[in-house]
């Protein structure tokens, strides 16, 4: 198949539409993901933040790897690291920064709703940082990708995800408009409350999904994972919330959960 090309919907893989599609075959944004994130606040919070609970080494799996910001990182550290992506351009990136760095790891192209190349139980570590869960495209198949998730890690294992709040739109004019036509759509079926489009790094009509808290935890318990840590974070700063316990639901940006299997 030309990977350039998008396929008709029905031939396109579980919780990937055209946007996402595209967006992962397009080399550009491998060759960018470093520079253009290099910076960022959030992923130097989700770095501090794994780096602090993930100590001992062991088998992890980092699920939507991207360039391999955080797979380099742990396979420096001794850990036995599974790189798995959608992208293969992401995926050539990781291998050339793994070997210029001579670290080993093992990398994977697989959709994140079906991994069926993995054994049950394969895993004591999984990532799912920088919103991956929600760029999959419907709830049935973000509830299959954590379902998944689940199946490959031990008991006991842990996971670390990043997600947004929905609930962030409700502190600018612009955000609650959104978020009245969004509940308007959901009533009316034609959309999932908390999707929202975007244009992302040129990529027109990509859709990220804003979850709920009590909609992410909901989920989580369903595919298995109890939450140990919630690491509430400001929208722009990705700083830590002051008081995390109050009200943290409605007025965090986001949220980096850990949970065990």
């Amino acid at each position: 198949m030309n990977f350039t090309q998008v396929p008709p919907a029905w031939r396109l893989p579980d919780g990937v539409d055209a946007p996402l599609w595209e967006s992962a075959h397009t080399a550009r944004l491998a060759a960018e993901e470093d520079a253009y994130f290099g910076d960022h606040p959030l992923f130097r919070a989700d770095q501090g933040a794994v780096d602090e609970r993930f100590v001992v080494p062991g088998r992890l799996v980092d699920l939507g790897c991207g360039a391999g910001r955080h797979a380099i990182r742990f396979a420096r550290r001794g850990f036995s690291v599974t790189a798995v992506d959608l992208s293969r351009p992401m995926l050539e990136m990781v291998g050339r920064k793994a070997r210029a760095e001579g670290v080993d790891l093992v990398r994977v192209r697989a959709n994140l709703c079906r991994l069926g190349c993995f054994p049950d139980r394969s895993f004591d570590y999984a990532l799912s940082m920088f919103s991956t869960l929600g760029m999959i495209r419907g709830r049935a198949s973000r509830r299959r990708a954590l379902a998944e998730a689940g199946r490959i890690m031990r008991p006991g294992g842990r996971i670390a995800l990043h997600v947004h709040n929905v609930w962030q739109n409700l502190r600018h004019g612009q955000g609650r408009k959104w978020l009245r036509a969004q509940a308007w759509r959901a009533l009316l079926h034609r959309d999932e409350l908390g999707d929202r489009q975007m244009t992302y790094r040129g990529m027109a009509g990509m859709r990220v999904h804003l979850y709920r808290f009590s909609e992410l935890k909901g989920e989580l318990r369903d595919a298995g994972f109890r939450i140990d840590e919630v690491l509430p974070l400001e929208q722009f700063s990705s700083a830590r919330i002051v008081a995390p316990w109050f009200a943290h639901g409605l007025r965090a940006g986001g949220w980096i959960v850990f949970a065990r299997r």
